[in-house]
This record gives C-alpha cells, structure tokens and sequence, in this order.
C-alpha cells in the first residue's frame, strides 16, 4: 500500500494528490447512493457503468493529468489575474461552501428517511458542486507564474478541466426529481403517440387516437409510459457524454455530440414505436408483447450507439488544403555564341 502511495505522489504532487483521494471518496458515496435506483428503477439500470467508466477515463487521461500538474508546478507557469482572478476565486469559495451545504442536507436526509429522489438528486448536485473547486483550490503552486488575460491558458484550469467528465457524469445517472420526470415523460409520451397518429393517418391507414391510447382496427395500442423515451434518452445522454469525453478533443464537439445522442434517442424511439404499432397493426395488439417488444428497445439503444460511433470519425475529421504549387518558371534558352562580323 506505501508503495503504491509512494508512486501516486510522486506522480501528483502532494496538495492536488489529496485532494483527488477526496474526490474519490465522494464519488464513492454517490455511486453507493445511487446504486439503489439502478436496482430498482430500468430506466437507469445503465448507472451500474459510471463508476467502471469513470475509473477507465481517469486511467486513459493520467498521461496528460500528470503532464498538467507537472505545468502547473514548472516555473513560468501560466495564471490568470486582475478581476477575473479574483472572480475565479469566488466562484470556487462560492461552489464549494453552496455545494458542502447540498451535500450535507442530502447526507442527512438519507441517513434519516432512506433513499429518496430528491435527496440523491441533492448529494449529486452537493458533490458535483464541491469536487471541481476542491481540486482547482488544491492545484500545486509554481515557484514563479506568468500573469495572462485568458482563462483557458491558466495551468490550473486546464488541470481541472481533465476531471470535468468525472465529476458531472453523476448528474446523468441520479434520477430526476419525480415531477421533472413525470412531466418529461408526459410531454415525449405525447409527442410520440401525436406523431404515430399523424404517419398512420397520412398514409390513409384507419386509426383513431384517445390520449396515449390508438385504437387500431384488432384492437388498441396504449403508449405506456416506458415507450415515452425517458429511458433511451437518459442512457443515450450517457453515451454521447462518455464517447464525446473519450474520443473528441474540443468543446464544441462534445457538445455536439451530446446534442446528437439526445436526438437519436428521439429519432430512434419515434421509430421503435412506429414499428410496435405497425406490428400491432398487421397481427394484433397481443403480438407485441413480450419479445418483440423488449427486442425492440435494445435495438434503438444499439443502433443510437452505432450512429454515434459513426459520427465519431466526422467529429475528428480533419481538412487539409494544400497550397498550389507555384508556376514553375520556364528555364532561359540558351543561345549560341554571336557570330563575328
């Protein structure tokens, strides 16, 4: 264990590598607190992957974590000052005391009344809130630092920004509060059941819609809460996050990619329950249960992971133009000697 220990700091320098064994406990806390609703509720089932992936994100990104901390600590270390210094520092007392406080409230509330909505919801936010701050405070010093204008250039933001994927997946996993939830999975159980109803009776097929349910001509289809996408969308939303931290390299384009995970959650739900209603449609209500109706919702998991697997090659597409060739100019002839007169 010393040995191990030994290794650790002297890859990280000591206040930081604290600090990070501190990070660590809370995520192991919250992936305990957690764990109840990935056992009980299907729609988060896939959170029983965050810690795995989180320990295999910090494992690929050590190289370049050791390589920022070392920056931080090389003299001529890059810092920002003046007022946004002083904003910075702000902001990360502010977080951490604001986040402490949520933490606490949402501990206490476990201890007294057991697992909860909103006490999970709280301990995530509470932890999410003080682990980011904790390790910007505790970031190693350099023996001299250049003052800069630009926040992204300070050494000790470009440290931290390593752990952001590890410290806000969390938020991903912990279920919503109850009435964010049910009101999302109204609203999409309608748009989806809307939009059935539209396809089917734009192609002039007879159907009828009466809330979530479409009474079709063997029988009615009820749109149950679990086809709303609610599932698809939150593992989806964990997809996209952990291939856009793993693969991509700029901002701009993990915030893309999320984007696009939630619109092919969308896109492939819509499709799962065209094809379950058309099923329906063509061999009756009870045909859909069961296999069909379970194979259904894996597929629209692997074929959103798929797209997003091949959308990753685009992302990390690179255009290289190449400058024209310069006109070779035409070589002097020769000419032979003048002829004497």
């Amino acid at each position: 264990m010393k040995q191990i220990w030994s290794k650790f700091t002297a890859a990280m320098p000591m206040p930081f590598a604290g600090a990070l064994v501190v990070a660590a406990a809370f995520w192991g806390f919250i992936a305990w607190d957690q764990s109840h609703w990935w056992s009980e509720k299907d729609d988060y089932g896939f959170g029983w992957l965050v810690p795995a992936f989180v320990a295999f994100v910090i494992h690929d990104r050590w190289p370049r974590i050791t390589a920022a901390a070392a920056a931080c600590v090389a003299p001529g270390s890059p810092r920002v000052s003046g007022w946004l210094a002083g904003l910075l520092n702000i902001v990360s007392y502010g977080s951490l005391g604001v986040g402490a406080l949520l933490f606490l409230a949402g501990a206490f509330q476990r201890a007294g009344a057991g697992a909860s909505y909103p006490g999970t919801l709280t301990i995530t936010l509470g932890a999410a809130a003080v682990v980011l701050p904790w390790l910007f405070l505790n970031t190693p010093d350099s023996p001299q630092v250049v003052k800069g204008s630009k926040l992204a250039d300070d050494a000790r933001v470009r440290l931290v920004a390593w752990f952001l994927f590890p410290a806000l997946v969390w938020l991903v996993s912990a279920p919503m509060v109850t009435a964010v939830e049910n009101t999302l999975s109204l609203f999409l159980l309608m748009k989806v059941t809307s939009v059935v109803f539209f396809v089917f009776d734009l192609l002039g097929l007879p159907i009828e819609q009466q809330g979530n349910v479409l009474v079709l001509p063997k029988g009615s289809v009820g749109v149950a809460e679990a086809c709303s996408g609610i599932r698809s969308l939150t593992a989806c939303l964990f997809a996209g996050s952990f291939l856009a931290s793993v693969f991509l390299d700029r901002l701009w384009k993990k915030v893309s990619l999320v984007v696009m995970a939630m619109m092919f959650a969308v896109l492939t739900n819509l499709l799962r329950s065209l094809f379950l209603t058309a099923w329906a449609y063509n061999y009756g209500p009870e045909a859909i249960e069961g296999f069909v109706h379970d194979a259904a919702g894996y597929a629209v998991l692997g074929l959103t992971v798929v797209g997003l697997l091949c959308l990753l090659p685009l992302f990390n597409l690179k255009f290289i133009f190449s400058e024209p060739e310069l006109a070779r100019e035409e070589e002097p002839r020769t000419t032979g000697p003048t002829p004497e007169a």
